[in-house]
């Protein structure tokens, strides 16, 4: 008879903050012009009649990948419902990522799936003279076991991640 078990792994990650004069509109649509925001329903089923094999799957993701590598999953605007509560700013959190960048992840520690895909805050400074892009640093987030392949894998997503934010925001990269 198995036994059940439970565990708590305390971890810590490192978020990362991007402030641009870029306006959140500016923002925005960059980051919508780098990554592909079509439907990519194909993507996250997995195999269906039209994909039979890895190479089918894989061809429907590169088809279907933005510019930057990344396409986008699902999106939560925030700043819909703040209004209710007298914050007048536009918040959006972006679900986005590429299940051929997962896979180099996944494949070492299943558990990765917890951080792909990443997520991703956009957020219109109170001022209005800019705007304010937020995420967590991948790796920091996967860095809980010993897992030199995991994590290697890891800091090439937090690469592309950077790239793509450096792009939108028209901040220069900072180390991590």
């Amino acid at each position: 008879m198995s036994q059940s078990s439970s565990s708590i792994q305390p971890f810590e990650a490192k978020r990362v903050r991007y402030e641009s004069p870029r306006s959140y509109d500016d923002v925005l649509e960059d980051f919508q012009r780098l990554v592909d925001t079509g439907d990519h329903s194909a993507v996250l089923e997995g195999f269906s009649d039209s994909v039979r094999t890895r190479e089918d799957y894989e061809n429907v993701v590169r088809s279907q990948a933005g510019e930057s590598e990344f396409m986008l999953f699902a999106s939560i605007d925030h700043g819909k419902w703040l209004n209710v509560f007298g914050i007048q700013q536009r918040v959006m959190r972006l679900i986005f990522g590429n299940p051929l960048t997962a896979i180099t992840m996944m494949r070492h520690d299943l558990a990765a799936g917890l951080f792909a895909p990443v997520e991703m805050l956009i957020v219109e400074k109170g001022s209005g003279d800019g705007s304010i892009v937020v995420y967590d640093l991948p790796s920091s987030m996967m860095r809980i076991q010993d897992n030199p392949a995991m994590l290697e894998a890891a800091w090439e997503l937090d690469r592309k991640l950077q790239t793509l934010v450096s792009r939108v925001t028209g901040v220069a990269p900072r180390a991590c």
